[in-house]
């Protein structure tokens, strides 16, 4: 074979690979976005209430965002290629043990599985993408492939959620899955190179993964059981301590380390530490609204699985649009401008959802909700991670990256949760349609408080260019910031 043909070769198998990786990211949010319409039909069946369901979702997010940036380092140490195969398995070991699930306990712990299989599939994909194709049009053309699957995924995720669960059964939602990682393994030693970091080989921050992703535990567990222990009960208050405990010590672990999962002088960026922490307020409101309307639609108005799958895809795919024109948006106005109207739309849109009636309907109660959120949600998150990754070193430009798309998971988790309590504390007895729908209306507002915490963080931390040349992921200023990924 001459050089040229194999340098062919290469090119060829470099679009495969990209094929093969986004293949991998769609499974992932499919499984995430699809859950949420299935959860309906899932608890009941394994006789879960709903403070215990919302684990369903919460094991996977907590998981996934807390372990996320060690997967990528993993993947830098051990190799990217054994690494993101490894992280396949277990997202298929976790997907079967999701549909053969026989108890509440057995499906909680099969999501916490497949987060830390999507901890070390998500970000190992994109290190991969990145080392296959080279800096400039080839790389922007594979990361605008990488990021409209996002916007696919999670459109068709209520989608084939919805047929899925009301022709197959709920189960039928994770065995999806099984087919694609199944895909992915037998082709990933054949499309993809084995890579890994050249440089001088660093220690993995295990116990600051560990410590941070318990903190994040207890503060979920304290925040759900406080409507039935009561917000100042021992048990309450103790579990708030523990989380606050862990969190000193997660800064004590991160000052010590040789390698932080985390780097404390990388957070003490204000701009940095603004787009996370809006970025947390915006998971927290897109999770917990998805999970709310969800529960609205299905139980106190009777949509199928389908029907308001297909009829909640507005919010993803406006969302989808919202996140290229912001994009566009940020490199003319800057992102504290754009940041602050997107959270403006987020909270007025949640605040119509709050309005719903019992006797409510789609067109006049849900839609016009849904079509201001989602524009809001996509373009919002677009101007946070330009923010959080303005004027990052490049040496830092991965830590800062996983950070980011961390951020968004955590802040899934803490929203469903609070939604979650929120609800169960404003339904009252005896828990009739009317009581449900009153413990959703609250579950809306504190989406709108969730609007505003973003909003408050925006005003005091983020401060940055207002018009052109915003850095880019690399480091290298750019007119555009194209080639960031979208989080989430």
């Amino acid at each position: 074979m001459t050089h040229l043909q194999a340098a062919g070769n290469a090119v060829r198998f470099r679009w495969a690979a990209l094929v093969l990786l986004c293949a991998a990211n769609f499974a992932v949010l499919l499984d995430s976005q699809s859950v949420i319409l299935a959860l309906p039909s899932l608890a009941p069946d394994l006789g879960m209430a709903p403070a215990d369901a919302q684990w369903v979702l919460s094991a996977k997010l907590i998981t996934f965002g807390g372990l996320l940036i060690l997967g990528g380092r993993a993947a830098d140490h051990f190799g990217r290629r054994r690494v993101f195969i490894l992280g396949t398995a277990l997202f298929l070991v976790g997907s079967v043990l999701c549909g053969l699930a026989w108890s509440p306990a057995v499906i909680i712990a099969a999501r916490a599985l497949s987060g830390i299989a999507a901890a070390l599939m998500v970000p190992t994909a994109l290190s991969i993408l990145m080392n296959t194709f080279p800096e400039g049009k080839s790389r922007n053309t594979a990361l605008a492939g990488w990021s409209g699957i996002g916007g696919i995924g999670a459109t068709a995720g209520l989608l084939v959620g919805g047929l899925l669960t009301q022709t197959l059964g709920w189960q039928w939602v994770f065995y999806v899955n099984v087919p694609i990682a199944v895909l992915v393994m037998l082709l990933a030693p054949v499309l993809l190179q084995e890579s890994r970091d050249s440089g001088e080989r660093r220690s993995q921050d295990v116990a600051g993964a560990v410590v941070s992703t318990l903190a994040l535990v207890a503060i979920i567990l304290a925040v759900v059981q406080a409507p039935v222990w009561g917000w100042t009960s021992a048990p309450t208050l103790i579990l708030f301590a523990v989380a606050a405990g862990l969190l000193v010590l997660f800064v004590a672990v991160e000052k010590r380390s040789a390698s932080p999962l985390v780097p404390l002088a990388l957070i003490r960026r204000p701009a940095l530490a603004g787009g996370n922490l809006v970025t947390v307020a915006m998971g927290m409101a897109a999770f917990g609204l998805s999970v709310t309307i969800s529960m609205y639609g299905q139980v106190v108005l009777g949509y199928s699985p389908l029907e308001f799958g297909v009829l909640q895809s507005v919010m993803p795919t406006l969302a989808f649009v919202g996140a290229y024109v912001g994009q566009s948006v940020v490199t003319r106005l800057g992102f504290r401008p754009v940041v602050a109207a997107c959270l403006v739309l987020l909270g007025a849109g949640c605040l119509l959802l709050a309005r719903v009636p019992v006797n409510g309907d789609y067109a006049s109660d849900i839609l016009w909700g849904l079509v201001i959120f989602g524009p809001g949600l996509g373009a919002g998150m677009a101007a946070a991670s330009v923010a959080a990754l303005s004027k990052v070193p490049q040496a830092d430009s991965g830590a800062a990256s996983g950070i980011n798309v961390a951020s968004f998971q955590i802040g899934g988790a803490l929203g469903v949760a609070v939604v979650t309590s929120v609800s169960t504390s404003f339904t009252a007895a005896p828990g009739g349609p009317a009581e449900f729908t009153a413990g959703l209306r609250a579950a809306f507002i504190a989406c709108v408080v969730f609007a505003v915490i973003g909003l408050g963080v925006t005003a005091t931390l983020l401060r940055g260019p207002k018009k052109r040349h915003l850095r880019s992921i690399d480091g290298q200023d750019s007119d555009t910031p194209k080639d960031l990924p979208l989080a989430g």
